[in-house]
This record gives C-alpha cells, sequence and structure tokens, in this order.
C-alpha cells in the first residue's frame, strides 16, 4: 500500500512539472510551426519572466500584479528582440538567423549572471493554497493550481488556434507564407 501511495505522488509530481515543460514546448514549437526559427532565447525569455515577478513580489505586489507584469515584460522583450535581432535578418540564409538566436540567449544569460549572480534565489510562497487529500495521498494547493493553469492555458492557446481569425492567419502563414499573403494576410 505504501508503494501505491508513493507511486501516485511521484505521478502527480511528474504530471505537475510534465504541464510546465508542455507549456515551453507550446511555446517553442508556435515559434517554430510559424516563422521556423529555433529560438534558443526562449527559455531564457521565461527566466525573464521569473525575475522579473519575483522582485515584484518582494515589492509587495499581490501575485497576480506580478504575473501580469511579468507577462509585459516578457512580451516587450519579445517583441523588441524580434525588432532588433530578428527582423533584419527575415531573408538571410536560416544559419544566420540560428547564431542570432544563440547569441540572444548568450547575451540574457550573461546579462543576468553580471547582475545577479549564480546564487540560486528562492521563490517566496505567494500564495498559501491548501492541500487536499485523495484517499491516502496528499496534493499540495501549488501542485494542483500548476496543472489547472496549465491545462486552462493549452486549451485557451487551442481555441486560439483553430477559432479566431489571428490563430487561423497564424496557420496559413505556417502552411503556406506566399500564398498567406495573397491571400490579405499581413
Amino acid at each position: 500500500m505504501e508503494q501505491l501511495v508513493i507511486f501516485i505522488k511521484q505521478l502527480i509530481n511528474g504530471i505537475q512539472v510534465g504541464s510546465i515543460y508542455a507549456l515551453v514546448a507550446l511555446g517553442y514549437t508556435m515559434v517554430y510551426g510559424i516563422v521556423k526559427l529555433l529560438n534558443f532565447a526562449h527559455g531564457d525569455f521565461i527566466m525573464v519572466g521569473a525575475y522579473v515577478s519575483l522582485f515584484a513580489i518582494m515589492a509587495g505586489m499581490p501575485i497576480w500584479v506580478a504575473a501580469l507584469i511579468a507577462v509585459v515584460a516578457c512580451s516587450l522583450l519579445g517583441v523588441i528582440t524580434e525588432r532588433v535581432a530578428y527582423k533584419p535578418l527575415r531573408n538571410s540564409p536560416k544559419l544566420s538567423v540560428l547564431i542570432t538566436a544563440i547569441a540572444v540567449s548568450l547575451l540574457l544569460e550573461n546579462l543576468f549572471l553580471l547582475l545577479f549572480t549564480s546564487t540560486p534565489k528562492p521563490y517566496p510562497e505567494a500564495i498559501n493554497l491548501p492541500s487536499i487529500m485523495v484517499g491516502p495521498v496528499q496534493i499540495s494547493g501549488t501542485t494542483l493550481a500548476t496543472i489547472l493553469i496549465s491545462a486552462v492555458t493549452m486549451a485557451a492557446l487551442q481555441f486560439f488556434v483553430k477559432k479566431t481569425r489571428m490563430g487561423k492567419a497564424m496557420r496559413a502563414v505556417s502552411e503556406d507564407s506566399e500564398a498567406a499573403v495573397l491571400m490579405g494576410v499581413n
């Protein structure tokens, strides 16, 4: 019985970590699927968001405000990176764009290493969610929230890509960018 409980706990932990990895993988595949770019800086944008939200929480902001600020900061960083690093290389060989993506990644990593050192920074417990008991297994509220938020985000992204005008335009560009332009897709 004890081994079954351990197995279930590890299964739930795996689902939690897997849901986070799935969100990261969705970001990678969307970028690659549409613009055919392996954005090596993708993970570094996530790091920037983590630092921004950490500092916002440490400044006393509620977690939802910190998350919103992190999303805005990462979006701005993405737009700036696209305009400065990727857009000038739009018609360049794929290798040039790939090297630029690696350079952006290294720039962000080393900049943050200089600014914040390599010492781990503990992330404060921003929300105290109650644990729940499912039979003999206790599941933390944070684990449940992570799985639930990931599932809702993935479902919302699926809806966006399949049902909205912009999502259809993104799929059209991914399929055939020249034909999409002829059909009026910017």
